[in-house]
C-alpha cells in the first residue's frame, strides 16, 4: 500500500447576482501565471465556466464560475509543498475576486486543508452524515475479526477511540455514553441479575462492578482479535481491569452468540433485573422489510423483553437525534413486541460523537 499525503484547499465564493464568466477569469488569469500555472479550459455547454491548471510539484487548481452566482477554487497539492506560499495564493485570488465583484458578495468561506491518502485516517463521517476530521495522530489497534474491521485509534482530544466497520464507537472520554445506557446514575443495581448484550469495551462492566450486584452476565460473540482483545490492552481509562479475567466475583463473560443463549433463558424461564443492549445502533435505513440488520434488532429485542423480570428494565442506545424517522420506526418496533412495553427516551451528548444521541428505557407493561 502507498500513501501520499496530499491536501486540498477549498475555498467558495457566493455573489449576489449572475457572475460574468469571462471577465471574472480574465481577471484572475495573472495571479495563476504568477504562479506558474498552465491553463486548460473545458466545456461546460454553456454551464459556466470551469479551467484546472497545473503547475509545478503537483500543484492543481480548478476554477469553477457558475452562471448562478458561484465561484469556487480548489487547490490541490503535496504536503510537502510550501503552504505558506499556497495560503498566500488563495489570499491573492480572494482580494482578486472582491476587487472584480465589486463588493457584491453575499459570502465568501476559505475551508482549512483536507488530507488525503495520509498514514492515518481523520475523517470520520457522523451518523448524519456529516464529515467530521478528528485530531487523529496514529493507529494504535486494528485487526478485522469474523465479524468486522476493529480500530482503536488515538486523539489527543478524546483519548483512544474504538471504530467499529468506519462507525466511531467509543471514546476513552466517553463516560456520558456508559451512564447513559445504564440509566444515568439513577438505577440501584446493589444485589441484582443484571444481562449485558455485547459491550466487547467493557465500560458498562466495569461501572456496574462498583454497585456490588448480585451477578452480571455478560455476552460478547468473540474474543481472541475481538473488541475485548483490543480494548483491555488500549482503552483502559474505560475498562480498567476488568475485562482481563472472564470471571470475577459478581460477573461472567460468555463468549459467544447471544441469540442461541436468550432463547435458551427464555426456555428455562430466567429472568433479569436489567438487560443492556449494547450490541448495534438502530439502523439508518429505513426500511426495515429490507433491512437485515433491523431484523436481528427485532429479535433481540423480543428476546430481550421475555427475559426481562416484570419489574425490570431494558437499556439501549438508539441513534443521532437527527435521524427522526429511523427513531420513529424503531419506536413502532416497541409497539409491535409480543409483550406490551412502555418506554422513555433521552438524548446525551456523547462527547466523540460530536452530535447528540438518543438512548431507551423499556419496561413490561
Amino acid at each position: 500500500n502507498i500513501a501520499i499525503s496530499q491536501l486540498c484547499f477549498r475555498c467558495s465564493i457566493l455573489c449576489v447576482f449572475p457572475v460574468d464568466s469571462a471577465s471574472t477569469v480574465s481577471g484572475l488569469m495573472s495571479i495563476f501565471h504568477e504562479q506558474e500555472l498552465t491553463e486548460t479550459v473545458h466545456d461546460t455547454n454553456g454551464h459556466g465556466y470551469l479551467a484546472t491548471f497545473v503547475g509545478k510539484n503537483g500543484r492543481v487548481a480548478i476554477l469553477r464560475v457558475h452562471s448562478h452566482g458561484l465561484v469556487t477554487i480548489d487547490l490541490q497539492c503535496y504536503e510537502e509543498d510550501n503552504i505558506a506560499q499556497l495560503d498566500n495564493l488563495l489570499n491573492a485570488l480572494e482580494k482578486k475576486l472582491k476587487v472584480l465583484l465589486n463588493g457584491n458578495i453575499t459570502r465568501i468561506k476559505k475551508l482549512p486543508a483536507i488530507v488525503r491518502g495520509a498514514n492515518v485516517d481523520r475523517y470520520w463521517p457522523t451518523a448524519d452524515g456529516r464529515l467530521i476530521e478528528y485530531d487523529i495522530d496514529r493507529v494504535v489497534y486494528e485487526e478485522d475479526s469474523a465479524y468486522q474491521n476493529i480500530k482503536i485509534l488515538h486523539s489527543q482530544q478524546y483519548g483512544n477511540i474504538l471504530v467499529l466497520d468506519g462507525d466511531v464507537n467509543l471514546a476513552e472520554s466517553d463516560f456520558a455514553y456508559t451512564q447513559a445506557i445504564t440509566g444515568n446514575g439513577k438505577e440501584n443495581y446493589a444485589g441484582k441479575e443484571v444481562l449485558i448484550l455485547g459491550g466487547g469495551d467493557g465500560g458498562i462492566l466495569a461501572e456496574l462492578v462498583k454497585q456490588k450486584p448480585k451477578m452480571i452476565t455478560m455476552v460478547e460473540i468473540s474474543f481472541m482479535g475481538s473488541v475485548i482483545d483490543g480494548c483491555k490492552m488500549y482503552m483502559r481509562k474505560t475498562c480498567g481491569n476488568i475485562l482481563d479475567n472472564l470471571k470475577g466475583d459478581c460477573y461472567q463473560i460468555f463468549i459467544e452468540d447471544c441469540v442461541p443463549l436468550l432463547k435458551k433463558y427464555v426456555q428455562e424461564g430466567r429472568t433479569f433485573d436489567y438487560v443492556i443492549n449494547d450490541l448495534t445502533a438502530i439502523p439508518i435505513s429505513t426500511a426495515p422489510e429490507e433491512d437485515s440488520t433491523w431484523e436481528f434488532l427485532r429479535l433481540i429485542l423480543d428476546l430481550s423483553i421475555q427475559v426481562l423480570h416484570p419489574s425490570g428494565k431494558y437499556f439501549t442506545q438508539g441513534n443521532s437525534a437527527n435521524l427522526t424517522e429511523a427513531l420513529s420506526l424503531y419506536e413502532d418496533q416497541l409497539e409491535k413486541l409480543s409483550c406490551p412495553v412502555g418506554f422513555c427516551k433521552e438524548v446525551v451528548c456523547v462527547p466523540s460523537y460530536l452530535e447528540q444521541w438518543v438512548f431507551y428505557t423499556a419496561w413490561k407493561k
